[in-house]
């Protein structure tokens, strides 16, 4: 916890001065020394809710991750797989978006905009059962990262509810997440 005396004392961002922010900028490691604690927390939540599908969110999230380590991914492919649901149960309808903007400063282009448009591109195995356009990811096939992300969706994610599978505990990739998450 910072000390008080340690603190700002502007009311207004207008108001603020040089030695107001000699003291804000130096929390930021602070805060981002606990972020992977709080995203281990979220994902632990995820155990709480199924959705409806055959595996509860965590086991979703492990599976991905499992497979994607098993097929040789590198750990930043595999954090992403850990993660790429994460905001499921905050924000159901644009989840994607809350596990890209968790990602953004730690992982490549390339895997940030696998993390960010997983949804659309999940989307081609189901959208058109619930009256969504199954090929919505057709508007991102000239992206130089459609293929990774179509492989993500289709090797890892969207095979990733199978309850006999056996997958790595939360644990094996805490490591992973703390490595990860450091400041950016």
């Amino acid at each position: 916890m910072t000390d008080t005396a340690q603190r700002a004392t502007f009311t207004t961002f207008e108001e603020s001065t040089a030695e107001d922010w000699a003291k804000i900028i130096p929390q930021l490691e602070v805060t981002q020394s606990m972020v992977a604690d709080r995203v281990l927390s979220l994902l632990r939540d995820l155990k709480a809710d199924h959705g409806g599908f055959p595996v509860d969110r965590l086991e979703h999230s492990l599976q991905t991750a499992t497979r994607a380590e098993k097929a040789g991914k590198d750990d930043e492919y595999v954090f992403c797989a850990l993660i790429h649901d994460i905001g499921d149960t905050l924000s159901p309808y644009n989840h994607p978006d809350i596990a890209a903007g968790i990602v953004k400063p730690f992982v490549s282009e390339a895997n940030y905009f696998m993390v960010k448009h997983h949804g659309e591109f999940q989307g081609y195995y189901f959208w058109d059962y619930i009256g969504l356009d199954g090929q919505a990811r057709e508007q991102y096939r000239d992206s130089p990262h459609f293929d990774r992300t179509a492989e993500f969706t289709g090797e890892f994610d969207q095979t990733a509810f199978d309850a006999n599978y056996t997958s790595n505990p939360l644990e094996h990739y805490e490591p992973l997440v703390r490595q990860i998450l450091r400041s950016a």
